[in-house]
């Protein structure tokens, strides 16, 4: 699929049919989000792939997110900042966070392209799900679960979200609030 049409078609997707999705579709979709932008090039990133429905249960009530339960696969994104904090202090947690936020699209758009759908769910309980991964307790604080991504096939005849606000709501020029490009009129001459 051209790369216009999978941004243009992506979006969060909560109802989804019973239709069975394989595994190794999945995979794919972690191999793109595995080849985002790495800060010094310091690899943070962990997938976990979930297909135990009682862990499936879990999440769903970790995260308040009823339409997990419908799904057969669920995604866990998550980072270790170790090494960024090494080599970064403090800003090393941003990078992690930008990595992953990097990479969480790559693997959404490459789900639209395989003809699949996701939500990016990033509410829940984060030392609860945790639990339910099953992240060792020694190194907790250093994981960051990033997201929970579920996914299915869409529902047939769900219905569109709303759009994204139009680009002249989002984008300035040269400094904070400014609409245009240029001086929409010419100073006069002296």
């Amino acid at each position: 699929m051209d790369i216009n049409k999978a941004i243009e078609k992506r979006r969060s997707v909560r109802r989804f049919s019973t239709k069975k999705v394989k595994w190794q579709e999945i995979i794919e979709a972690i191999d793109a989000a595995n080849r985002a932008p790495l800060a010094g090039n310091i690899y943070s990133l962990r997938f976990i792939l979930i297909d135990d429905k009682e862990k499936i249960r879990k999440l769903a009530e970790a995260s308040q997110q009823d339409f997990f339960e419908n799904i057969d696969y669920l995604v866990a994104v998550c980072s270790d900042k170790t090494g960024l904090i090494k080599s970064y202090d403090e800003r090393g947690e941003i990078y992690a966070r930008q990595q992953a936020g990097a990479a969480i699209e790559n693997f959404l758009l490459k789900i639209v392209d395989l003809g699949l759908a996701s939500c990016w769910v990033g509410a829940f309980v984060d030392d609860e799900v945790k639990q339910i991964l099953e992240v060792p307790q020694a190194i907790r604080d250093s994981i960051n679960v990033e997201a929970l991504l579920p996914v299915a096939y869409e529902m047939p005849g769900y219905k569109k979200e709303k759009r994204k606000p139009d680009l002249d709501m989002c984008l300035w020029f040269n400094k904070w609030k400014n609409k245009f490009m240029r001086p929409t009129h010419k100073p006069e001459a002296s």
